[in-house]
């Protein structure tokens, strides 16, 4: 069934994009060998270096996120090295899928789905496999809900030799992330998520550990375009070593620009209380958590058997414009994901979190009509 409404995108990615971005994308196009460009490409790194919370240099990337995560992996272990992969979740496999298909040996350290990582544990695989030269890691692993405990992992890693790094492409901007105050390596980053701006551009922050391990391959890494050495060399200049895409970047300073001037930390405990209201919906409406230490970002819900989730999903969307995302891998067609960072706001949540109500009533869930709204509101009321 068809009906008039607002589209309201609640997806862990792409986001909402804020109207100053929007408009940016809608001027002419202007050419990128300019002073001007290199003027917007100079804020930009400093915007990004605030959100990031990082001093070190930043390699822009035209791509998606993984084409960062590419990058991380070719930049920091040579054919034939061994990486630790923290591994629990579809993006966490993707590194092991990026070690595999160059040569590297990724060690596994496996949980269950929707289970955390435990420092002690990366330390005694690190104690027992010194040769590792690189640790991969998930910030907020979309796939499942979960934030992982970074700054303890970080800690643990910065006292040997190997690298940390990390895949903060849907939590950076939403969660916090202290790139360098967590000792991260190399950080990769996209900007469709709590960065709010359209697919298209990656982000790699990249420590001095990091380009020392880099600087010191003795053969060059099987690539061309994700060669780091080629970005630090171009941002002497505030220019980038192949063709940017211009008004995605100059898009991304507008939504960076509005991320510092409300301040990043503001940004993590706004996002930090919704994560914490849609929880409490979640709830009370007698629905299941799936994460054992939930990210900020987004929220994963199992849902109980008798629900139809492909229907459920259709129905948001055709019926109230919620667009929502379902489950992936073991998950599919077994939970929903809710995100709430970015240009989501309160009434996007509240407007969701009460069609969803209303959706799982009409299929036969027993539950009291404003349960889910009433626990939000009062969290949001704290």
């Amino acid at each position: 069934m068809k009906s008039l409404h607002h589209d309201r995108l609640m997806t862990p990615g792409p986001t909402p994009v804020p109207e100053a971005a929007r408009l940016m994308l809608a001027r002419d196009l202007r050419h990128h060998r300019t002073t001007e460009f290199r003027e917007i490409f100079r804020q930009t790194m400093e915007g990004l270096k605030k959100v990031f919370c990082t001093k070190n240099e930043i390699a822009l990337l035209c791509g998606s996120g993984t084409s960062a995560m590419e990058a991380c992996v070719v930049n920091a272990v040579p054919r034939g090295g061994k990486a630790l992969v923290l591994y629990s979740g579809k993006f966490a496999e993707r590194w092991a899928k990026l070690c595999e298909r160059f040569g590297i040996f990724p060690i596994l350290y496996e949980v269950p789905w929707g289970r955390a990582f435990d420092p002690a544990v990366v330390r005694d695989y690190l104690e027992r496999n010194p040769d590792i030269q690189a640790v991969y890691a998930t910030l907020s692993e979309t796939s499942t809900g979960v934030g992982h405990d970074i700054a303890g992992i970080g800690r643990v890693v910065a006292e040997t030799d190997a690298l940390f790094v990390v895949d903060g492409i849907s939590g950076v901007g939403g969660m916090e992330c202290r790139t360098d105050d967590w000792q991260i390596d190399l950080l990769a980053v996209g900007s469709q998520k709590a960065l709010m701006t359209p697919p298209g551009l990656a982000f790699v922050a990249v420590s001095d550990k990091a380009w020392k391990k880099r600087d010191a391959m003795t053969v060059p890494p099987p690539a061309f375009y994700l060669d780091l050495q080629a970005y630090r060399k171009s941002a002497q200049t505030n220019d980038t070593p192949y063709t940017p895409p211009r008004s995605l970047v100059a898009a991304l300073l507008e939504s960076l620009n509005l991320l510092n001037e409300i301040g990043i930390e503001e940004v993590w405990r706004q996002t930090s209380r919704l994560a914490r209201a849609v929880r409490a919906a979640v709830t009370a409406m007698g629905l299941t958590l799936f994460a054992e230490r939930p990210c900020d970002v987004l929220t994963l819900i199992q849902m109980p058997e008798s629900i139809d989730v492909k229907r459920l999903l259709s129905d948001l969307e055709t019926r109230f414009g919620v667009k929502i995302a379902g489950a992936q891998g073991d998950l599919k067609g077994k939970a929903i994901r809710i995100a709430h960072m970015g240009m989501i706001d309160e009434l996007d949540l509240i407007g969701c979190v009460a069609a969803l109500e209303q959706l799982l009533i009409e299929q036969g869930w027993e539950l009291t009509p404003g349960a889910g709204l009433t626990a939000m509101q009062r969290e949001l009321l704290r």
